[in-house]
């Protein structure tokens, strides 16, 4: 017996989307969204005040497709800057932080600086449209790896101890993002500039003679 549902004209059944096609779909919005990541990057380097627009047609994609995805260029931003700094996790974490502290510290600076390098446009956009405070937790994890070997490294009289860690970190950071600013400008090659960061901050960490006497 027909039900009321079925008795009604015009009305035409959906069909159900396979598991397969929904699959595909998924796929291919990973796809796109992968490709608007990826032309985030490109298109802010080639010019840091790229648009939605810009980066769309740098992915290759409709502006609707794209927001599809992010809602508008400060979320785009945010989510091309995470994943950076995802993948520049990756390869922090193969840096060896252990033994002597000033080599681990040389190190894990000269990776950072490269990573910082690469990402230095996108960093810089990031800064313009997003809080300092949000900059700052997607940066926790490396800056967590640098405090522990800064307090290692103070505790084994590599480093000074006559000032907190908080300090050492602040300084770190303003050096490495001085040298990308030069780089940006043109006046230090970005291949001589882990030489040059180490040239300040190490003599300026190391303890000595002094610093052991009055602790």
């Amino acid at each position: 017996m027909p039900t009321k549902k079925d008795a009604v004209p015009g009305r035409l059944r959906r069909a159900p989307v396979s598991a397969p096609r929904a699959a595909n779909q998924r796929a291919d919005a990973q796809r796109n969204r992968t490709k608007i990541l990826t032309a985030t990057v490109t298109a802010i380097r080639k010019n840091p005040d790229a648009s939605v627009a810009d980066i769309a047609a740098e992915a290759g994609v409709g502006r609707m497709t794209l927001y599809g995805h992010f809602q508008n260029r400060a979320e785009l931003i945010d989510a091309a800057l995470v994943e950076s700094i995802e993948r520049g996790e990756d390869v922090l974490r193969e840096v060896p932080v252990e033994g002597e502290a000033r080599e681990a510290f040389r190190r894990l600076v000269t990776s950072s600086w490269f990573l910082v390098d690469q990402s230095r446009a996108l960093l810089a956009a990031a800064q313009k449209e997003l809080p300092t405070a949000r900059i700052r937790d997607m940066h926790e994890k490396a800056e967590a790896r640098m405090r522990d070997l800064l307090l290692r490294g103070q505790r084994e009289g590599a480093f000074r101890r006559d000032l907190p860690v908080t300090w050492l970190l602040t300084t770190t950071h303003v050096v490495v993002n001085g040298a990308a600013e030069e780089v940006h400008n043109g006046r230090l090659d970005p291949e001589q500039a882990p030489r040059f960061i180490e040239a300040i901050l190490l003599p300026a960490f190391t303890a000595t003679a002094d610093d052991t006497d009055a602790t």
